[in-house]
């Protein structure tokens, strides 16, 4: 089971409850209301595993190149 409170604290950002948290080439998202659902990004966008529907999955892409320059080294270039 996946610690959120965990997760929320280690965040690089929150936005609209997804937790978005640099790991290396990585971006790793997480639905905090929904902990089951996550994705992680490579650093030029693709999602590399996912447990989201497709819609969900633009959405925090979405929120990932709006907002990208808060994370300190993701600097992905999300399509």
């Amino acid at each position: 089971m996946t610690d959120v409170r965990k997760v929320a604290d280690e965040a690089d950002m929150i936005i609209n409850g997804y937790a978005f948290t640099q790991s290396g080439e990585k971006c790793r998202v997480l639905n905090l209301r929904h902990p089951d659902k996550a994705t992680v990004f490579s650093k030029n966008g693709e999602v590399l595993e996912t447990s989201m529907d497709d819609i969900e999955i633009q959405i925090v892409k979405e929120y990932l190149e709006k907002n990208r320059k808060f994370m300190e080294g993701c600097n992905a270039e999300i399509l």
